[in-house]
């Protein structure tokens, strides 16, 4: 991925700003965290907080549920 600032570095202003629009593009066409996460070498949480930034509106876990 070109678009991803280097891993560790810090990310303020229009940088941040950026990357938080192109992990909600992707978010929104399907791919889950843990896929952003791994591509951008950011961590889960790093990206979970930037998608909350971001507007984003998370999907459930799914997998099995409960009957009651």
């Amino acid at each position: 991925m070109n678009e991803v600032p280097d891993k560790g570095r810090r990310l303020v202003g229009p940088e941040r700003s950026e990357l938080a629009s192109l992990l909600k593009r992707r978010y929104d066409a399907g791919e889950s965290i843990r896929m952003l996460a791994a591509a951008t070498g950011r961590s889960y949480g790093f990206v979970y907080r930037l998608l909350g930034e971001a507007g984003v509106e998370l999907r459930g876990r799914g997998g099995a549920t409960r009957k009651a």
